[in-house]
């Protein structure tokens, strides 16, 4: 059977036009159900708290829930996992950060590539962390610590909330662009480090500074420097640690990540969101009391964030031969 000419053209028009419409009516009555974001962290941590913050934001944007799940273990790892077999429907999300980005190259067999496997939806924010001393380490400045430290080779213990984690490898680099000896003892999460810390069984610290700000006020941790290349808002009078070790930059970061092949017009709705909640004003200032900053941009912004971060991570975690617990 032949078809009149005008009706095989609205046959052929019809059949382009007809899934450009189905993925803007995708988009458009997205989300239409709750939306799952998962954090492969405790409850109660910078990163559970951030989330829940943005999390009750996009639910009131959006008018469906987005429901916090804690999935821990592993250094994060399972909550990633169990996004990288979800449905790439955008009602699965990853709470990303930075031990993502050190787990690429720390963990040897993982079943999953991150970098390929998850989805870089938007940043939320940045977090610097602080090098501190406990009070009885007789030095104030980061060059007065170097000095001490090759002084006193392989006698200065560092503390971290586990093997791989950012203090960690903060930590790691720092020894790998200064040459100094300091002996690594991980903890299990920050909280049980700072306590020691502040006893005195360890030295030093390179902690996020939401963790440390109520210790450094009190005069119970002296702080030396800040992490970021530029001075960090919440803690102004602290010179940076690449003001005496050139090159030397790393701080803690949050975002949301999706499952690879989820519709580029779902994640193009969930980042314009994202930055929508960061842009208002008592999110921000709230993200900023969290010791942050905050992260705006589009999804390629955050994916190169990821990459960059990988690859800088996996020079430190060789440099010092950390293996997994």
């Amino acid at each position: 059977m032949r078809l009149p000419r005008r009706r095989f053209l609205h046959l052929v028009a019809g059949a382009v036009i007809l899934p450009a419409v189905s993925r803007l009516a995708r988009a458009e009555t997205y989300p239409a159900r709750p939306v799952h974001l998962i954090v492969g962290f405790p409850a109660g941590g910078p990163q559970d708290i951030t989330m829940r913050l943005i999390g009750q934001w996009l639910s009131e944007r959006f008018g469906q829930p987005f429901v916090i799940e804690n999935r821990t273990g592993a250094g994060g790892n399972v909550g990633a996992e169990a996004v990288v077999r979800a449905a790439p429907d955008g009602y699965t999300l990853l709470s990303v950060s930075s031990p993502n980005a050190i787990n690429v190259s720390l963990y040897p067999n993982l079943t999953f590539n991150f970098i390929r496997d998850i989805a870089p939806v938007a940043g939320i924010m940045r977090v610097p962390l602080v090098m501190e001393v406990n009070p009885s380490v007789p030095v104030h400045t980061v060059p007065e610590f170097i000095a001490y430290a090759k002084a006193n080779p392989g006698k200065i213990s560092y503390a971290s909330a586990g093997i791989g984690t950012p203090q960690h490898v903060s930590a790691e680099l720092f020894k790998m662009l200064t040459g100094v000896e300091m002996v690594h003892v991980p903890y299990r999460g920050a909280a049980p480090a700072l306590t020691d810390l502040i006893g005195g069984q360890v030295q030093v610290m390179i902690d996020t500074s939401p963790a440390s700000m109520a210790h450094i006020r009190s005069g119970r941790l002296r702080a030396l420097a800040v992490t970021t290349t530029t001075r960090a808002d919440a803690l102004p009078d602290l010179p940076t640690v690449a003001d005496f070790v050139p090159g030397y930059e790393a701080t803690s970061w949050f975002g949301i990540g999706a499952p690879k092949n989820t519709p580029p017009e779902i994640i193009a709705t969930l980042n314009e969101g994202i930055n929508a909640a960061i842009a208002d004003p008592k999110i921000k200032a709230r993200l900023i009391d969290l010791g942050g900053t905050v992260l705006p941009g589009s999804p390629a912004d955050f994916g190169k964030l990821i990459a960059t971060e990988t690859e800088k991570w996996a020079k430190v975690v060789k440099f010092s031969g950390a293996k997994p617990n």
